[in-house]
């Protein structure tokens, strides 16, 4: 990609036909002409006023079905106001246009981040990062070198572990688990706190257990679980809605600490070409302090809230906080996220006959059905959409089932797209009902890849096959399904979401029930359009329109033809938010 610089149409062209001879002197002084009396459509002879950036020099594609692929775009003030092809295109620059030659390269609509934690992102990245770790004794080792430069009480805390992509099991271990006695061992003055890639688990030292009160009396939470030893000593491990014991004991964040953690999520997300988020999940706090960040115009990424919070909470706040892309369409709050079950990697996921590596459990349920229903009462009221997370096929049905009495009771209640978060593990019989009822399929294709190896451990071959990432039989019955990373379960690239959409290749090089890939352009849509449709932004963003944000990522290589093993190795050149471009790779 090259940013050329700001000049008139006849130098442009000039400069695009030099070196032609004088059959291309001839061309350039017919585009000059043609240039200064070029007119805006519909505006009869008035000229057309210079876009403040135009894009050309090789593909862009749209996702618009009616135009799915141009040679350049305008924009001005934040939105597209051409696309077409580069001649027709050149009348909108001017002597300040911003003019970029993508020199063959890819742009595409700015990638949208269909389900993440916005400040769990920016908090992951002042952590230890565990994701690579391949044995308990890697971690031990971070762990290790922290400790020495940590002071006395200061709090370590790691994120990404998973002991499924552990090289061997650690001894001792419980259900797979290390005991905490090697790591607290290394750590007697400072309580450590590492969260588990899912989030649904977390693991602890003897100094935090100490701080967060936890012994071997402590009961186990509703919808959580202290894994205990076979003494009945807590070993370390803390399940689903018993880690809060530990969070409760860990200080709470400043304001600072908050603002921080937004600047390092917007970075990374505008670095690996995402140009809005929607988040996941936070507390009324967090949103009101990135509405804040918006209104001073400081956020960088465009921003999209799910509110997590009591149904008393809701009922309180939820009339004041709803808002509608506000900041310059960089912030809004449309969603309640609940969760229904845990993850599968932690045997948390809510399932309907139990695990196959673990006969005695069908999982954890971790909100009552009977107050999901009464959130959802609270989100039809005040017009925002339930999004509530369900992974187990036992947890989608009923996720499924609130969905259905609730909109049964309000029939004048219609386009709703509430969302199951992640649908990751389906009963067949549950699948057409996502169409039936209009529910949205919020998923994340790099689980299956990552998760792949294991998922048949957990549900069998038969249950894995039938219903497990079945983004092609849901999308086939008519589902819509949009896409997402989790992160930071999972890296934010959607270049590598992508790569798992399309070729549900594992670490181990054998494919996951490849019949239910996705093809490049599903792909693509499922993170661009279909995400933007999940939050009834449609009409805002997520395709390359005129009348529509200017939100576009330039990729270094064309991923919808290149190679499969080639997709990988694209990297983002320019990620571009309303017009401007915000990151330029070095």
């Amino acid at each position: 990609m090259k940013i050329v610089s700001k000049r008139t149409v006849s130098g442009l062209v000039a400069h695009k036909l030099a070196g032609a001879g004088s059959l291309g002197l001839r061309l350039a002084l017919i585009l000059m002409a043609f240039a200064s009396s070029a007119c805006d459509s519909g505006t009869g002879g008035t000229a057309t006023e210079p876009a403040d950036l135009v894009i050309q020099g090789g593909k862009i594609v749209t996702v618009d079905d009616n135009n799915p692929a141009v040679e350049a775009l305008a924009a001005r003030d934040g939105m597209i106001v051409a696309l077409g092809t580069q001649a027709e295109v050149a009348a909108y620059i001017g002597d300040t246009t911003e003019v970029i030659d993508l020199a063959g390269q890819l742009a595409v609509p700015g990638f949208i981040e269909g389900h993440g934690h916005f400040m769990s992102l920016g908090d992951a990245k002042i952590q230890l990062d565990l994701r690579t770790a391949g044995s308990w004794q890697d971690i031990l080792d971070q762990v290790a070198q922290a400790a020495a430069e940590a002071a006395p009480g200061e709090w370590i805390r790691g994120r990404g572990w998973h002991q499924e992509k552990w090289s061997a099991v650690p001894e001792p271990n419980v259900e797979g688990f290390p005991v905490h006695t090697s790591l607290s061992e290394l750590t007697p003055d400072n309580p450590v706190l590492l969260t588990h890639a899912s989030g649904h688990a977390l693991f602890a030292n003897a100094k935090a257990m100490e701080l967060a009160g936890v012994d071997a009396s402590t009961p186990d939470p509703p919808g959580g679980e202290i894994l205990k030893d076979a003494k009945g000593q807590p070993m370390g491990l803390f399940r689903e809605t018993a880690e809060e014991l530990i969070h409760n004991a860990l200080s709470s964040s400043s304001e600072e600490a908050g603002r921080k953690m937004a600047q390092l999520a917007s970075e990374e997300c505008l670095a690996k070409g995402v140009t809005s988020f929607q988040d996941a999940g936070s507390s009324f706090e967090e949103v009101a302090l990135l509405r804040q960040i918006a209104d001073e115009g400081n956020l960088g990424v465009r921003l999209w809230m799910m509110i997590r919070a009591s149904n008393e909470e809701l009922a309180a706040n939820l009339a004041s906080t709803k808002t509608v892309a506000q900041g310059d369409s960089h912030f809004a709050v449309g969603g309640i996220k609940l969760s229904i079950d845990g993850a599968l990697g932690s045997r948390g996921a809510w399932l309907l006959e139990p695990y196959s590596d673990s006969p005695s459990s069908t999982g954890l349920n971790l909100i009552p059905v009977e107050v999901a229903r009464e959130t959802a009462e609270l989100a039809i009221e005040h017009g925002v959409q339930l999004c509530i997370h369900a992974i187990g096929d036992r947890a989608n049905q009923e996720v499924l089932d609130i969905f259905e009495d609730t909109f049964a009771a309000h029939p004048d209640k219609q386009d709703l797209r509430w969302r199951v978060e992640h649908a990751q593990h389906l009963h067949l019989d549950d699948i057409p009902r996502f169409v039936e009822l209009g529910v949205i399929a919020s998923m994340q294709t790099v689980h299956c890849t990552s998760d792949g190896p294991w998922v048949p451990d957990r549900l069998g071959e038969q249950r894995s096959e039938e219903g497990a990432y079945v983004w092609q039989k849901l999308m086939t019955s008519g589902a819509v399904v949009m896409n997402g990373t989790d992160v930071p379960v999972e890296d934010v690239d959607p270049i590598a979401n992508f790569h798992s959409a399309v070729s549900r290749l594992m670490p181990d090089g054998s494919r996951f029930y490849p019949d239910q890939k996705m093809n490049r352009m599903e792909a693509l849509k499922s993170a661009t359009i279909h995400a933007a449709y999940g939050a009834f932004e449609e009409s805002l963003k997520g395709s390359l329109e005129v009348g529509k944000l200017a939100d576009i990522t330039v990729l270094s290589k064309d991923i919808l033809t290149v190679p499969e093993d080639e997709i990988p190795t694209a990297s983002v050149v320019a990620t571009i938010v309303g017009g401007k471009v915000v990151y330029r790779r070095p």
